[in-house]
């Protein structure tokens, strides 16, 4: 089993950046792969982020040019840094865990999920 807690999610204006951590623990085969996930109010869960114990990095397309995920292993944390941030941009943030099986995208074969942190982005 993988333990993961976010935080970093606030309130924030049109512009501007937040930078969200994952800390994880538990077993690290099933951390072989570490994904960001978003849902609105309405709205399907998305993925927006993934990186993988190699270092290798994956964005959503909506994404690519604001958003920066990284991964501290001596940390066991995992970033998201958002800049530029855009209303549509608000969502409930989810940090999620795998082994390396399937891709970065594939909500389904995520075993673990932490509690979320919102982000709000106001216009």
């Amino acid at each position: 089993q993988v333990q993961l807690v976010e935080s970093g999610g606030g309130s924030v204006q049109a512009g501007g950046s937040l930078t969200l951590s994952c800390v994880a623990s538990g077993d690290p085969y099933r951390r072989g792969c570490m994904g960001w996930f978003r849902q609105a109010p309405g709205k399907e869960r998305e993925g927006v982020a993934g990186i993988y114990s190699t270092g290798a990095t994956y964005l959503a397309d909506s994404v690519k040019g604001r958003f920066t995920i990284s991964q501290d292993n001596a940390k066991n944390t995992v970033y998201l840094q958002m800049n530029s941030l855009k209303p549509e941009d608000t969502a409930m943030y989810y940090c999620a865990a795998k082994g390396f099986g399937g891709y970065w995208y594939e909500q389904e074969k995520y075993s673990d999920w932490g509690q979320g942190t919102q982000v709000t982005v106001s216009s």
